[in-house]
């Protein structure tokens, strides 16, 4: 072993030509090549997707670069007209692992373009495959990226994907609970409900939805996807599939499949192509007629975009920014399910994930992995909770805690005395404004001095839809409507426009993806002192006001006013 682990270790910085490439051209150091390469091998994604992704180098830099180290012609993939982009001259695996399209066949020879010229991997296999050699043009890898993905996706190929060996399941502990199941087992590997399943997971990854639900009714079965936010129906299987897809789930997810009469939570990952795994939250819900059960996708990426990303104003970003960077103190993110908290959460966690920083998370369960931080799935059955959980951390010596959630009194009298005695606690509570959750913590019982003395920033949260760039149009909204929804006399100045949604082939109804609204609350002063009055939600909602803290209608109408989202989107995610 001893002799072995020197190679381990210097294996991964064996750098790859386009690293090397790079590196001669002056866009890239040795240091920042090597962590690059670092991140990609524990992300499981290439090199270039890391670079790009991180944005080390821009994609039309690099493109730029790669096409005048090595002479290759640059392509602007936006003029690629797709419906006459050649059919059946490469295998659609090949080019979803390799990312690359073909254009052309010219003699011997395939036209194809790529992000990275230098991988020889993919020239090989291409000519072992087609017995045709290839000729590289560059092009930019997130347009590459998105155009193979639309140009791969029909149907069949989809499905004739999905049963390869390139497309599978962690099911590393199926064959245990198969010794004691296996009429059960036999029933679930029904090939159609197995392909049905693997194409439903598959659309919604590519649909970029947050979550699936599967829904038994008395008559008829249905699948929705929450796309931005928003709940669309998808398909409606037939009814016989229910019993046959909640086992096939829940095999998959390490589920006791034959337990159908208590709520059961669980995890999957799927390995997509060669470096592409996306992990799945699974939850099932006994009802009238069948097994409700919702999916959620989990994106490791999400917490590794950085705070820019979020939508944070600069004066709100620097609220947070400087709460976090403190030694010490209570950092509360509210908002309801899937409000974004985790992603804020894991977002602080990554700014303080450092060498010197010892972090322990409890969570339930974790959602996003992230090396170097010490997390811990809360366990109710074998007795291991919240506060047991943080108990524990105490005698570990942390710098910063991260609770998932407070529910009860003890988890938060715990948590607050590691705010009171040196330790940074991040967590999160389910309620509607910053305001109202010191009120609520007030009901749980903990006392006025001791939540003055430990909170020191409250961030409220909520996800509104964004207005697709391609089609959004100027909305003539009367003047009195635009005071209605909470906009001042003196902010209807002519000066901007909102926007409304139009819908065009690129997005979902005149929406694609979301933004955040925020309300960051400091705790300044004059707010303990209202607190240790025993003051109410209004009192201190008033004063955060005074102090300069947007509510999250204000900070909605903000977004409305940069053409970010839609009036009536603010609306609909914000009470005044």
């Amino acid at each position: 072993m001893a002799t072995a682990s020197p190679v381990q270790k210097d294996a991964p910085l064996a750098l790859p030509s386009v690293a090397r490439a790079l590196m001669s051209a002056g866009k890239l150091t040795q240091a920042a090549a090597e962590d690059v390469l670092r991140k990609s091998q524990a992300n499981r994604i290439s090199f270039i997707s890391e670079l790009v992704g991180s944005k080390t180098i821009g994609a039309p830099e690099l493109a730029q670069t790669l096409s005048n180290t090595f002479g290759a012609p640059l392509l602007d993939i936006d003029a690629i007209d797709t419906v006459h982009l050649p059919k059946d001259l490469l295998d659609a695996k090949l080019c979803q692992a390799y990312k690359v399209i073909v254009l052309a066949k010219r003699s011997n020879r395939l036209i194809a373009i790529t992000a990275d010229p230098t991988n020889q991997e993919a020239a090989e296999k291409i000519k072992f495959t087609t017995q045709l050699g290839v000729d590289w043009i560059v092009g930019e890898y997130d347009k590459l990226s998105r155009l193979v993905d639309i140009t791969t996706k029909s149907v069949a190929e989809s499905l004739e994907g999905l049963t390869s060996g390139d497309f599978e399941f962690d099911e590393t502990t199926v064959e245990e609970e198969a010794e004691s199941q296996d009429t059960a087992g036999a029933e679930v590997e029904d090939a159609p409900v197995v392909r049905f399943l693997h194409k439903m997971l598959l659309d919604a990854f590519n649909m970029r939805a947050s979550d699936l639900h599967f829904e038994p009714y008395e008559h008829n079965y249905r699948v929705r996807f929450r796309v931005d936010g928003e709940l669309q129906e998808i398909t409606s299987p037939p009814i016989a599939i229910k019993d046959k897809l909640a086992s096939r789930i829940k095999v998959i997810s390490r589920l006791d499949i034959s337990e159908k009469r208590v709520p059961q939570d669980g995890r999957m990952k799927l390995k997509v192509g060669p470096d592409r795994v996306i992990d799945f939250r699974v939850s099932t819900l006994p009802t009238l007629f069948g097994e409700k059960i919702v999916i959620r996708i989990l994106d490791p990426s999400s917490a590794r975009m950085g705070i820019d990303a979020l939508g944070y104003e600069p004066e709100e970003k620097e609220r947070l920014l400087a709460a976090v960077n403190r030694p010490y103190g209570m950092i509360l993110v509210t908002g309801p399910t899937g409000s974004g908290k985790t992603v804020s959460l894991y977002t602080c966690l990554n700014i303080l994930n450092k060498p010197g920083v010892n972090i322990s998370t409890a969570e339930d369960p974790s959602e996003i992995n992230m090396p170097g931080v010490n997390q811990v799935n809360v366990n109710e059955k074998a007795g291991l909770t919240f506060a047991v959980a943080l108990k524990a951390f105490l005698r570990q010596d942390p710098d910063v805690i991260m609770v998932g959630e407070i529910r009860d009194l003890e988890t938060a009298d715990i948590a607050i005395k590691a705010a009171q005695t040196g330790h940074l606690v991040l967590s999160t509570l389910h309620t509607n404004d910053a305001p109202t959750t010191l009120t609520r913590m007030r009901n749980m019982g903990i006392a006025p001095f001791n939540i003055a003395s430990s909170v020191i920033l409250i961030t409220a949260q909520r996800l509104a839809r964004r207005l697709c760039p391609q089609c959004k149009q100027p909305a003539d909204i009367p003047h009195e409507n635009l005071l209605e929804a909470g906009y001042r006399e003196e902010d209807i100045d002519g000066s901007w426009i909102t926007y409304k949604p139009v819908g065009c082939p690129a997005c979902n109804n005149g929406y694609k993806g979301r933004v955040g609204i925020y309300e960051v609350m400091p705790i300044s002063e004059e707010l303990q002192r209202i607190i240790l009055q025993d003051g109410s939600a209004l009192e201190i909602a008033a004063q955060a006001r005074a102090e300069g803290v947007r509510s999250l209608r204000q900070s909605g109408l903000q977004k409305a006013r940069m053409g970010f989202t839609s009036l009536e989107e603010v609306l609909a995610v914000t009470n005044e």
